[in-house]
């Protein structure tokens, strides 16, 4: 245990920070309360309202190239130059300024200060732009700026010493320094933008490989973004030393969670693995499910499956749900199918002007697999009804159709009817008669 001697003043700490705050201040009331800082200003003034006439002309050559950006990346990193074109001038023309001064033997700190800020911003912005996310692109901007402008003003040593001596928690047995957290933050930050980064790029690169089927690029995408993120993860914790062999005790909490509350997650997880390495299941897959879910398979996630259904609806389904229940999976080996078309006719028609008519709808439809003599659309007399022959016509369907059952069925009942109409085909209906028998009277 450290003795209270060991716990470092709160005014220890802060008097080095103080002493260089206040040696800063100085040099820039020197600085300001000589005649030289009125030239300063002048020039800085001068030199920001000539960046900002300059930059009109250049603003129309670089908003042409965000016009013709090949992608969204170098379309954002045109738009922050667009917007940072002033101050970029402006900074060209200060250093301009400053290397007059300083052949004239002018003083320059001023000068040099408010340059370096404006170079620094300028170039932190547009590496910030690279960043997809906007709000992390601003966060890391802020962050980088500010201990930008700690170095400038001399100030980035001391603070670093400052909270290098805070320990958090104060005097505890295994604490550690406000400085390794803030580092361990931004280190993190760092490190799980360039994991997603990087596995974004490794994405494209199974997404564009033909020897892989859809599903396994999609996991072993996914793996290998949860590796690279959980490397991130525990790097910046290793930085922020972290005892990870504590780890094991939340790894325990996290087994007894799968048992208790995170079983059916753990399921599913195992569940799209299986599906994944079976291949039972692929994008593109028109599936039926038996919770009455109809659509074809968009994404396999780790956890759920995206199904999108004909109404253009994404449903969400969780894994264990294809491995626990029936599925109908419409393409699994081949994707051409047969349905059969149910109508009936009056009794006494002809059967072979029946067929005749049936056949001529089938060839109208365009769903209607054709040139394939094994696979030729059928008409069966299937039953006698109570008030009709039933018949079926059977048709087997192009790739298309396959995803489309309802628009197919009512395509083909579409054209029966109007065949059934042009021969004078009669489709009965039921009917009852009604018999009225007198009352006799006493």
């Amino acid at each position: 245990m450290e003795s209270d001697s060991d716990i470092p003043d709160t005014e220890q700490l802060t008097e080095g920070f103080q002493t260089a705050l206040a040696a800063m201040a100085d040099r820039l009331g020197e600085q300001l309360s000589s005649v030289s800082a009125l030239y300063q200003v002048g020039a800085i003034a001068a030199a920001l309202v000539l960046g900002w006439l300059f930059a009109q002309p250049t603003r129309k050559s670089v908003a042409a190239r965000k016009a013709a950006a090949v992608n969204s990346a170098v379309a954002r990193f045109f738009e922050n130059l667009s917007l940072l074109i002033p101050l970029a001038l402006g900074a060209a023309f200060l250093w301009a300024a400053i290397a007059i001064f300083n052949g004239l033997g002018q003083p320059i700190s001023l000068m040099r200060i408010v340059a370096s800020l404006l170079t620094a911003w300028v170039g932190i912005r547009l590496v910030s732009s690279l960043v997809s996310d906007p709000f992390a692109a601003r966060v890391f901007a802020l962050f980088a700026w500010t201990a930008a402008a700690l170095n400038i003003l001399h100030l980035l040593a001391p603070t670093i010493a400052f909270l290098d001596g805070l320990k958090l928690p104060p005097g505890g047995e295994n604490a550690v320094s406000a400085f390794d957290v803030l580092w361990a933050i931004a280190l993190a930050a760092i490190l799980l933008w360039s994991a997603n980064f990087a596995s974004r790029i490794i994405q494209g690169r199974l997404n564009s490989s033909s020897k892989l089927t859809p599903s396994v690029r999609g996991l072993l995408g996914q793996l290998i973004q949860i590796s690279l993120v959980s490397g991130a993860i525990l790097l910046a914790l290793s930085v922020a030393k972290v005892n990870l062999t504590g780890l094991a005790v939340l790894t325990g909490a996290i087994g007894v969670g799968i048992g208790f509350g995170l079983q059916s997650i753990f399921s599913n997880f195992i569940a799209g693995i299986i599906i994944l390495l079976e291949k039972t299941l692929k994008v593109g897959d028109f599936v039926d499910l038996e919770s009455g879910i109809t659509g074809e398979v968009r994404e396999i996630n780790v956890r759920s499956t995206l199904v999108t259904t004909n109404d253009n609806v994404d449903i969400l389904v969780p894994n264990a749900e294809f491995i626990t229940n029936r599925v109908t999976n419409w393409t699994l080996r081949e994707v051409n199918r047969r349905i059969r078309v149910p109508f009936g006719v009056a009794y006494g028609t002809d059967k072979e002007l029946v067929k005749k008519a049936a056949l001529e709808a089938a060839e109208k439809v365009p769903f209607t697999l054709k040139n394939n003599a094994k696979r030729a659309p059928d008409v069966w007399l299937v039953g006698f009804g109570d008030s009709s022959l039933d018949f079926e016509l059977v048709v087997w369907l192009t790739d298309d159709a396959v995803k489309r059952p309802a628009k197919v069925h009512a395509a083909y009942n579409w054209e029966l009817e109007t065949a059934l109409g042009k021969y004078g085909i009669a489709i009965p209906f039921p009917q009852r008669d009604l018999h009225i028998i007198p009352r006799k009277e006493d």
